[in-house]
């Protein structure tokens, strides 16, 4: 009974539990929270500190910026976990963990390897991971209309095209201190990982036009 509860039991809530209450947790714990931030820089020195590759991806930096990334997740997703188990039964939940998880690591890597050298560049939050949610998503249902910033009705490959194009230039020329290589590269991450899955999603996704 308890093994077949864990099987159908949605992954994509929990992380969606774990990274709310992490963060706020780490909201009132100064210590912790430094303790889990991505400081390329110590990685670099001390091999020790690649948890926080995993740590920084279930802290946020304020309330707006959790309640952005726990919406845009919940929207995205948990669907995405549901197209994964309605084309593979009960191990499209350990598809969607392994997108999840490896998105968040690759979407770090950039980060570490150009910072490795500034002893001042922090960084957290879970958006690379979601991105990559995000565009596995798109490319399951690429007409969707999405409501950008909750206004705007978008078609989802449109939004796919401008969220790239946008996250190439905001990381040669933004200075707003958002990681927008973890993004770009989430997103990435999520294609390919979604490509590997299911080879098949890629003429889906031509099909739908």
């Amino acid at each position: 009974m308890i093994q077949e509860y864990i099987l159908h039991t949605p992954v994509a809530s929990v992380f969606f539990a774990v990274t709310i209450a992490t963060s706020i947790y780490a909201f009132s714990n100064p210590q912790l929270y430094g303790s889990m931030m991505l400081h390329p820089y110590s990685i670099h020195r001390d091999k020790s500190k690649w948890y926080t590759v995993f740590t920084s991806g279930i802290i946020h930096a304020d309330w707006g910026h959790l309640l952005f990334n726990m919406i845009t997740f919940y929207y995205f997703g948990f669907a995405l976990e549901r197209f994964f188990v309605q084309v593979s039964g009960d191990i499209g939940h350990l598809y969607f963990a392994l997108l999840y998880i490896v998105s968040l690591v690759l979407s770090d890597i950039p980060t570490i390897v150009q910072q490795k050298n500034n002893p001042g560049y922090y960084s957290l939050g879970a958006s690379g991971a979601i991105s990559a949610a995000l565009f596995g998503y798109i490319l399951f249902q690429p007409k969707a209309m999405l409501g950008i910033f909750m206004i705007i009705p978008m078609p989802a490959y449109l939004f796919a095209v401008l969220y790239i194009g946008y996250c190439i230039w905001a990381s040669k020329n933004s200075n707003d201190r958002i990681n927008h290589d973890a993004h770009l590269f989430g997103a990435l991450s999520g294609i390919l990982i979604t490509i590997l899955f299911y080879p098949w999603i890629f003429r889906h996704f031509i099909d739908q036009f």
